[in-house]
């Protein structure tokens, strides 16, 4: 996913290049972004936030995300969110 820091809301939704964009209004402080992104992407997902964990990118503004669940239901979700 490619994470959006200091944005006007939380959202997720749009690509950009593969990735899925999340926009958080948290700033890239303390790891507050992703951990704001992470929360973004478990509720956009539709799954407790537990079931989200960050593999890689801890400090950068892409990131690899493994979210619990169906593949099925995820990856349709997945293709709506990026407008598929």
């Amino acid at each position: 996913m490619r994470v959006t820091p200091g944005s006007a809301r939380t959202a997720a939704g749009g690509r950009r290049g593969d990735a899925l964009v999340i926009r958080v209004t948290a700033k890239p402080v303390a790891g507050a972004a992703t951990q704001a992104a992470l929360r973004a992407a478990a509720a956009a997902f539709g799954v407790p936030a537990s079931d989200v964990t960050l593999v890689t990118g801890a400090a950068s503004r892409d990131k690899v995300i493994e979210i619990a669940g169906t593949p099925a239901t995820l990856r349709r979700r997945l293709d709506e969110l990026l407008g598929s």
